[in-house]
């Protein structure tokens, strides 16, 4: 939304505005953008061949929740960050606590694991990888995100912008839990954790020039 569309809104006083029209938004591009990465995902990368016996193993599900709660997170603070006035709330909370969570659990596995077991358990088979896959499937969301909110009325914009990263880089992360084959909580809570920090910092860097009015 534009300075002077924002100004003849308010000069207007009540204007009807559609139900949900900020959640619709959101709606659209993250539906697009996860799309097109779910596609870019198949074509370049593929599921993983042993989906099936994969989903028995607790970590799986364990990827699965982070990255599900982190998106979540991340789009309750985009969705408030893009309303003029609004605090924030309980967004950073939300957000902190999946990754809390994850760094607890890998911390906890590394101490319990045998000192020579520690480097494979961080490292697993991808680590030089995992991150840039990562940013590049969450690219096509991050493009949606920040569509999203650019047709909106953010104020933050730096703030706002690194939220539209981290949302993209948790919805990517979703995505490619389907092909990564990692299981191990110090690979997830590092290499994951990096991979969705790239398109956050993106964000932050581009959401004042992107976002502005």
């Amino acid at each position: 939304m534009k300075t002077d569309e924002l100004v003849a809104m308010l000069a207007r006083g009540n204007v009807d505005v559609a139900p949900q029209w900020v959640e619709g938004r959101f709606v659209v591009g993250l539906g697009l953008g996860a799309l097109v990465s779910g596609m870019l995902m198949l074509a370049s990368l593929d599921i993983r061949a042993d989906l099936a016996a994969a989903v028995a193993v607790p970590m799986f599900w364990v990827k699965l929740g982070f990255a599900s709660s982190l998106m979540l997170a991340s789009l309750l603070a985009a969705l408030r960050l893009s309303r003029p006035g609004i605090s924030i709330g309980r967004a950073p909370a939300a957000i902190a606590t999946p990754i809390a969570a994850l760094w607890l659990l890998a911390i906890t596995t590394l101490v319990t694991a045998a000192p020579s077991q520690r480097l494979a358990l961080l490292l697993g088979e991808s680590w030089a990888l995992c991150p840039w896959l990562i940013a590049m499937l969450a690219a096509p969301i991050f493009v949606g995100s920040m569509w999203a909110l650019a047709g909106l009325a953010p104020t933050r914009l730096r703030l706002a912008g690194a939220t539209a990263g981290l949302l993209s880089g948790a919805t990517a992360t979703l995505i490619y839990c389907l092909h990564c084959p990692e299981m191990t909580a110090p690979f997830l809570a590092t290499w994951y954790i990096l991979g969705i920090a790239i398109p956050t910092a993106l964000g932050a860097v581009l959401g004042p020039r992107i976002l502005r009015w």
